[in-house]
């Protein structure tokens, strides 16, 4: 281990417990323990039913699925870390998990606002280039994009190893990008994988309300049959992603960036608000499959659909069991059944043996 890992590691086993009050304990593991169910069951729910549907499985929704795939990971091994850290109040899982753990989620944020901004060229394209978009978006085409998405994703969270900015911090009980490491370093994360992308899925999504207005005005009457109300309500919906994303993950990239800039402010910034800019972050990995059920009609009604499939064969397996317990026990009445009979049967021959009295 090299001397620099070995210091990271002393740092990190010797960092003081955080103290917080029971009731803050509390709300930030009810969050977590909520967002991780509904991370989990929402998610597989948008994956299964792209599948599913063939009305959903189109080359766009290919972003969807590598979007819901981005937030299903941190559910599954980081999140649960973390909420193990916030009932001991403190870090119990090692070195190796923490790295692991913050390079995951590194993954997951990243992944996820390439994914959003892989669909917003997509919606983009679509909308405003529909005559070039069978061209730019066939399925391989489409896979090759994803792909390229992941390997940019990969590539960007790479560097946190070298510069070893993945530590605990007992304020957010979690394994994470340290933005006191470097100043450089931190305003070029924030620039490069939140203010960038921001950036663009903007430019695309204000192209495409501009078109819309000019659709409805009738400024533009030969476009009308570009925009059909399905592709408006898919685009709504994505956007509201966007929203919900930008809103959840713009706190923590500003405090980041105000403290890069300026280090004295790292002081004056309250640690509730702190707290409060991570959780919220970790919160919005379970709001993408809600908003699909709410907006989307075919995500809706493929989610019930689902639903009542597992729930009947919930109910066939019950039913099964249920008969083969009734069985059970009728067995074992008949097995007393049959071990008391010779009993009675003796019984009775005794009685008939016996002579009446003359």
């Amino acid at each position: 281990i090299s001397l620099r890992s070995a210091s990271g590691l002393f740092h990190l086993l010797t960092v003081p417990k955080h103290q917080s009050f029971p009731w803050v304990v509390t709300l930030l593991a009810g969050v977590l323990i909520t967002t991780i169910v509904v991370d989990v069951i929402g998610n597989l729910l948008v994956i299964v039913s792209v599948f599913r549907n063939r009305k959903l499985r189109k080359a766009g929704n290919a972003f969807v699925v590598s979007l819901a795939l981005a937030d299903l990971v941190v559910a599954i091994y980081p999140y649960p870390l973390v909420l193990t850290a916030i009932f001991h109040d403190g870090w119990i899982a090692g070195y190796i998990h923490c790295q692991i753990s913050g390079f995951l989620m590194g993954l997951s944020v990243i992944g996820s606002i390439f994914n959003i901004t892989g669909i917003a060229i997509n919606r983009y394209c679509y909308i405003c280039h529909s005559l070039k978009y069978d061209k730019l978006f066939s399925n391989s085409n489409t896979m090759c994009y994803v792909v390229l998405v992941w390997a940019l994703t990969i590539l960007a969270i790479v560097p946190n190893w070298f510069v070893e900015s993945l530590q605990y911090d007992p304020r957010v009980y979690s394994c994470t990008f340290a933005q006191s490491v470097s100043s450089l370093y931190t305003i070029t994360v924030v620039v490069v994988h939140f203010i960038l992308p921001i950036g663009i899925v903007t430019y695309c999504y204000l192209r495409i309300w501009i078109l819309v207005i000019q659709v409805r005005r009738r400024v533009k009457p030969d476009s009308r049959s570009k925009i059909k109300p399905h592709d408006l309500r898919n685009f709504l919906t994505m956007f509201v992603v966007f929203v919900l994303f930008a809103v959840c993950w713009a706190p923590l990239n500003l405090i980041g960036l105000a403290v890069a800039l300026d280090s004295r402010l790292s002081r004056a910034i309250p640690e509730w608000l702190f707290t409060a800019s991570y959780f919220m972050a970790y919160f919005n990995s379970c709001l993408n499959a809600v908003v699909y059920g709410v907006l989307n009609h075919n995500f809706r009604k493929e989610y019930k659909r689902i639903v009542l499939i597992i729930f009947n064969k919930f109910t066939r397996i019950q039913t099964v069991t249920f008969a083969l317990m009734r069985m059970e026990s009728m067995w074992k009445n008949l097995k007393v059944y049959r071990h008391r009979l010779p009993l009675v049967a003796g019984f009775k021959k005794k009685k008939k043996k016996k002579k009446k009295p003359n």
